[in-house]
């Protein structure tokens, strides 16, 4: 017998947006006040990228690391600013295996919906920190996901290690 587990807060990520939010939830983080990263879970931003964390997780640690373009696919990205979100990418990867220290990582995009892009018109790449036995029994048999720290813990153990790393040093 398959047992319902309530979590109403879901719908806010099949809706997209943050309640009375209106255009693109990643451009809107993007624009948001230093005052509003930590309710939007934003680690760090540069002039083209944004890094953040996914609010809602496969495991403990996902990022999203996106371009500040509202683009759909990366061939419309400038070359200098796929370049930086490639060492964005390296260096977000450095930082969670300093302070979470992950066996491994999955890492990635879904370009468009078929794909499984739940947000298809603004890419984000997602680095998901996995741990042995992270995918234990839990999700395939009981359908269930266990996340062993908050969110809002999990953000501010990073917060600190992610500041400046979407700054560009010679």
């Amino acid at each position: 017998m398959e047992e319902i587990i309530w979590a109403p807060w879901r719908m806010e990520f099949i809706e997209g947006k943050q309640p009375g939010e209106e255009g693109c939830v990643f451009c809107n983080a993007a624009s948001a006040p230093t005052g509003e990263w930590e309710n939007r879970l934003i680690l760090d931003r540069s002039e083209s990228v944004l890094v953040i964390m996914n609010r809602f997780p496969y495991v403990n640690a996902h990022l999203l690391v996106m371009p500040l373009l509202h683009v759909s696919s990366p061939e419309d990205l400038p070359e200098a600013v796929y370049t930086e979100l490639s060492l964005v990418l390296r260096r977000c990867l450095s930082a969670l295996q300093s302070t979470m220290n992950p066996a491994g990582f999955n890492m990635g995009m879904n370009l468009g919906r078929a794909a499984g892009a739940g947000i298809e018109d603004h890419i984000h790449w997602h680095i998901v920190p996995r741990w042995n036995g992270d995918n234990n029994f839990m999700p395939v048999i009981g359908a269930t996901r266990c996340m062993p720290q908050h969110l809002m813990e999990t953000y501010n153990q990073l917060r600190k290690t992610f500041a400046g790393i979407c700054t560009l040093k010679p």
